[in-house]
C-alpha cells in the first residue's frame, strides 16, 4: 500500500480550512455516569456505585463531526432530535464544539436518542439507551434535504447510518441526487438496513460484519474479502469501496480495478469505539482536501489506529496523525 509522508500530509492539512462537509444520520447523546463500586446493595445482588461525575458527548453521527471539526473541517450536522432536554443538551454542546447544528429537525413525536453508560471502577456495569427507531418524518426529511440545498459551500456529504430512522430509502435518494447534481462527493459508513440503497457514492465503507450481512456470506480468507470487495463494488456502481477488517486493517477497491491491502497501523487497542466515525471522517476530508483514493484510505487507516489507542471515544487531531506518520516512518 502507498506510503504517506509527514510532509505529504500537511501540504493536504494546508486545504483543509474554509471546507464545509454535512453529516447525515442518526445523531444520539452520550450520557455517562462515573463512580467508584465499594459494596453490594442489600436489596439486589448488584453494586452500588457511588456517584463521582456525570459527563455528556455527541455520539453517533455527530462523532463524525466531532472528528471532522477537531480535524480542521467545518461540518454541517444533519439529523432528528426531540424536542425535551436532552436535544437541548445535543444543541447547546454542538455549538459549543463549533458544529453547527443548522440540519438538525426538532421532531415533537420522537424522544432524543441518548445511550447512558453507568462506569463504575472504570468498568461499564450497563448502558441504558432511550430511542424510538421508526422512520423520519416527510417533514425531517424536507427539511434535512433543504438545510443541503441552502448550504451553497459544500465540499462533501457523509452519510453515517446506524439504522434509528434518520435514513430512509427516499431521503438517500434524494440527497445523492442533489449531490450529483451538485457534484458533491458522497461517502458512505453503512449499517443493514440501508445498504444498498447508498448506489453510485464516491467512497463507500462498510466494515467485514456489515458486508457478511448484505451478501449473506462468511468471510474468512483473503481470497473470501476480495471476493466480496469485487462484487459489493459491481453491485453498488461505487467509484471505490473500502472493507475495513479490524486488526486485518482495510482493503481497497478501485472502479479502475485496482485493489490495495491497507494494513492496520494501530501500536496497541485500547478502545474501538468510535473507530469506524474517525476513519469516515479522515478519508472524506483528506480526499476533498486533494489527496487521491489510495492517499486518503492510507491516512485514515492511521487515524483509526491512533483513536484505537486511547481509551473511550476520542476525536482524531492533525498533531497525533502526523505523530503516527512519523513513529511508521522510522519502523521501516
Amino acid at each position: 500500500m502507498l506510503r504517506i509522508t509527514k510532509e505529504r500530509i500537511e501540504e493536504i492539512f494546508l486545504h483543509f480550512p474554509g471546507k464545509t462537509i454535512a453529516v447525515i444520520g442518526d445523531v444520539m447523546l452520550d450520557r455517562y455516569f462515573w463512580g467508584s463500586v465499594s459494596r453490594i446493595s442489600p436489596e439486589a445482588p448488584v453494586p452500588v456505585i457511588d456517584l463521582e461525575k456525570e459527563s455528556f458527548h455527541l455520539g453517533g453521527a455527530a462523532n463524525v463531526a466531532s472528528n471532522l471539526k477537531s480535524l480542521g473541517i467545518n461540518s454541517l450536522l444533519c439529523g432528528v432530535i426531540g424536542k425535551d432536554r436532552s436535544g437541548s443538551t445535543f444543541v447547546d454542546i454542538s455549538r459549543n464544539d463549533g458544529i453547527d447544528p443548522g440540519g438538525l429537525f426538532i421532531d415533537n413525536n420522537r424522544p432524543t436518542t441518548v445511550k447512558t453508560r453507568i462506569i463504575g471502577n472504570n468498568q461499564q456495569l450497563i448502558r441504558l439507551d432511550r430511542e424510538i427507531r421508526k422512520s423520519i418524518s416527510d417533514d425531517g426529511a424536507k427539511f434535512i434535504l433543504d438545510a443541503l440545498r441552502n448550504n451553497g459551500d459544500l465540499s462533501g456529504i457523509i452519510f453515517e447510518d446506524y439504522n434509528k430512522g434518520t435514513l430512509t430509502k427516499c431521503l438517500i435518494e434524494d440527497i445523492a441526487k442533489f449531490a450529483a447534481d451538485s457534484s458533491i462527493p458522497v461517502f458512505v459508513d453503512p449499517k443493514k438496513d440501508n445498504f444498498f440503497d447508498f448506489a453510485n457514492s464516491t467512497v463507500f465503507k462498510p466494515n467485514k460484519k456489515e458486508a457478511q450481512q448484505a451478501l449473506d456470506i462468511t468471510i474468512n480468507s483473503a481470497d473470501e474479502v476480495i471476493s466480496a470487495g469485487k462484487k459489493l463494488l459491481e453491485r453498488l456502481q461505487c467509484e471505490n469501496l473500502l472493507l475495513t477488517l479490524g486488526s486485518d486493517g482495510m482493503m481497497l477497491f478501485e472502479s479502475c480495478g485496482d485493489i490495495s491491502s491497507v494494513p492496520t497501523h494501530a501500536r496497541h487497542v485500547a478502545d474501538v469505539s468510535g473507530a469506524g466515525d474517525t476513519a469516515i471522517a479522515t478519508l472524506a476530508a483528506s480526499f476533498i482536501a486533494g489527496a487521491n483514493i489510495k492517499e486518503a484510505a492510507t491516512i485514515a487507516n492511521h487515524a483509526a489506529g491512533v483513536v484505537c489507542g486511547e481509551p473511550g471515544i476520542v476525536s482524531i487531531t492533525r498533531e497525533n496523525l502526523l505523530k503516527s506518520v512519523l513513529i511508521n516512518d522510522k519502523k521501516k
